[in-house]
């Protein structure tokens, strides 16, 4: 079947509102290539401004907790950052998951918690270079899958993004035969776990994508899109990611 691109941007912890300027072009260029789902993710701070600005870009969170409300200090919902005007979150980034010691069942329930709240999910999955170079890397990664899908997952409101924790900022990507059989390993166990609503819940790339590998990547078999660090933070970088994805 055919799933919509969709290319995803993560600003980590960068930008500011003089990097909303961004934000419009990228919006701008995007509308160019209807085929193609665009989203950014980008810091709490800016959420709440990045909204306001570009009504045309789904904006969202990089991260919630999984509570509604309580004595979380440092932490935001997902209902506060619906307030905010986010459209969805990622969650389970392979940085939370090392910094901060998140495992299977915390993504999960931050997933949960956005299902919840109307909001879209990004989860995130991926292994480390020790975890390839041992040959478990689809072991670990389906593992993780296993573990975070959240309950009653569908392509209407989930997706996940593969990202293979050596590649993220390195340079350092794998080879498209690599990625088409950790993406077919995915949709296998996802298949697994929901039946036939598998074949709706896209699949992303996440790990040093850039203008120069992104066709290649982008059309590499269950490959729905991809999750962009570092190049999503200006237009000049993420709209030739946007255009090889149409």
């Amino acid at each position: 079947m055919t799933r919509r691109k969709l290319v995803a941007g993560n600003w980590k912890m960068n930008g500011s509102r003089a990097a909303l300027s961004e934000l419009s072009a990228i919006a701008d260029a995007a509308a160019g290539h209807a085929g193609v789902d665009v989203a950014v993710a980008v810091p709490a701070t800016l959420i709440a401004p990045a909204a306001e600005a570009v009504p045309a870009l789904s904006i969202g969170a990089e991260d919630v907790h999984a509570a509604d409300q309580g004595a979380h200090t440092g932490c935001v919902s997902a209902a506060m950052v619906k307030e905010a005007g986010a459209r969805f979150s990622i969650v389970g980034h392979s940085e939370r998951r090392a910094d901060q010691g998140e495992r299977d069942a915390d993504v999960k329930a931050k997933a949960e918690a956005l299902h919840r709240h109307g909001l879209h999910a990004i989860v995130c999955v991926g292994e480390t270079l020790d975890e390839r170079e041992a040959g478990r890397a689809e072991a670990v990664v389906t593992a993780q899958v296993a573990g975070s899908l959240p309950q009653g997952a569908s392509g209407e409101w989930c997706a996940i993004a593969y990202e293979p924790v050596w590649a993220i900022g390195t340079g350092r990507t794998p080879t498209a035969d690599d990625v088409a059989t950790m993406h077919g390993a995915i949709r296998a166990k996802l298949t697994a776990m929901v039946g036939a609503e598998a074949a709706e819940i896209r699949i992303l790339y996440g790990g040093s994508v850039t203008p120069d590998n992104a066709r290649e990547l982008l059309h590499v078999a269950d490959v729905d899109g991809a999750l962009v660090g570092g190049a999503s933070l200006t237009a000049a970088k993420f709209v030739p990611i946007i255009a090889a994805a149409d």
